[in-house]
């Protein structure tokens, strides 16, 4: 039984909470775990309470019924004449709406204080894709693919995916990848570095899990600023970057958890950490 369950107010989500690790479901397997405005409504609102929950350590982004997610839902866009076809607002508003809501799920997993961990038992497409890639972690099993898939619905992309992508296979193989839209398999996807580890389908969640859990229990404080750390790594200026390690480096040697690892270390037992 999970110890809490998140009301995302719609079955297109499902969000629970368990040893530590919020565990987010993208849920419309009929159409690949493609996105909706429920679903990205209530994704919104997750990754807000993971951010400031005091249960929440670390959190885990999959999707339901063997795929990752399809990105933007193309058949809905079809039906409706294309990509903001139904919708009664004015274009400002449209792009006013899609800047909030990609700053509130990647910019928000990308920059929340606590470890994301994207388990893909599928494929993962388009925005689906950008999503995971927002992550800081990525697992998946070996017959989950990738792609960007932009360039087959003639779109440029969206939730971030090409300054994602382009920090993980740099600037030339993230235009081959976007340019072209080819599927990436998993063989691939290691080489390049855009997943961590590939389980099989039965084992991935029980391995994501123990990898969360294991974060979720370390020492929160010091993932805070080691998150910040490498963020600004790859996009801030080295000075900066020297500058803030040495202030977060000095601040986490005055945690409680610093000085009961240090304890540990003396001791020849595994630590406890508190988040403090």
């Amino acid at each position: 039984m999970p110890d809490r369950v998140f009301d995302t107010g719609t079955e297109d989500l499902a969000v629970e909470v368990t040893d530590g690790v919020m565990t987010i479901t993208l849920n419309r397997p009929e159409r690949r775990n493609a996105m909706s405005t429920p679903m990205m409504d209530g994704l919104v609102a997750a990754i807000a309470d993971a951010e400031i929950a005091s249960d929440v350590g670390a959190l885990v982004l999959t999707g339901a019924g063997g795929a990752f997610c399809a990105g933007g839902d193309v058949k809905g866009m079809a039906a409706a004449g294309g990509e903001g076809g139904g919708s009664p607002l004015q274009y400002d508003a449209r792009v006013h709406r899609q800047r909030r809501s990609q700053r509130d799920t990647s910019g928000k997993l990308y920059e929340m204080p606590k470890p994301t961990i994207a388990a893909l038992p599928g494929a993962a497409a388009g925005a689906g894709l950008s999503i995971a890639l927002a992550c800081d972690l990525r697992y998946a099993t070996p017959n989950a693919v990738m792609t960007t898939a932009f360039a087959r619905v003639g779109f440029s992309g969206d939730y971030g995916g090409t300054w994602f992508m382009s920090r993980l296979v740099g600037s030339a193989k993230a235009r081959e990848l976007y340019y072209l839209s080819d599927r990436v398999d998993m063989d691939q996807a290691v080489s390049l570095g855009l997943v961590n580890g590939v389980f099989g389908a039965e084992s991935l969640m029980d391995e994501v899990g123990a990898v969360a859990r294991r974060l979720a229990n370390g020492p929160t404080v010091a993932f805070r600023y080691m998150k910040e750390n490498l963020n600004r790594a790859v996009s801030g200026d080295m000075g900066e970057c020297l500058d803030m390690e040495a202030a977060h480096h000095i601040h986490c040697g005055q945690t409680d958890d610093h000085k009961e690892a240090a304890q540990a270390f003396v001791d020849k037992r595994e630590p406890v950490f508190h988040g403090r």
